[in-house]
């Protein structure tokens, strides 16, 4: 059953990796790359619960996290165009 679930995570990944590669707008692109993130964080977990090993959980986490904080990182840089800090105006204090 675990590895019946783990090719449908690998199934999932690779059509998302199609839809970043062939989508329309960023926006659909920037969607499946965070899909990918989190198919990413699902199969660490999974292969944790197959391995027997509680520290894979650990990984799985911290990818968690960065994958969120790049995603707001790229957001950010789509929007803006910079990621410099937001009060910033490019004008001499």
């Amino acid at each position: 059953m675990i590895v019946a679930a783990a090719l449908a995570i690998l199934v999932a990944m690779s059509m998302a990796i199609v839809r970043a590669l062939l989508g329309p707008t960023i926006y659909d692109r920037i969607l499946a790359i965070n899909l990918f993130g989190t198919k990413t964080v699902m199969l660490i977990t999974l292969i944790a619960a197959l391995a027997g090993r509680a520290d894979y959980l650990d990984i799985a986490l911290v990818y968690a996290m960065i994958n969120f904080i790049a995603m707001i990182a790229v957001l950010k840089f789509f929007e803006y165009g910079s990621l410099g800090h937001a009060g910033s105006d490019g004008q001499g204090e």
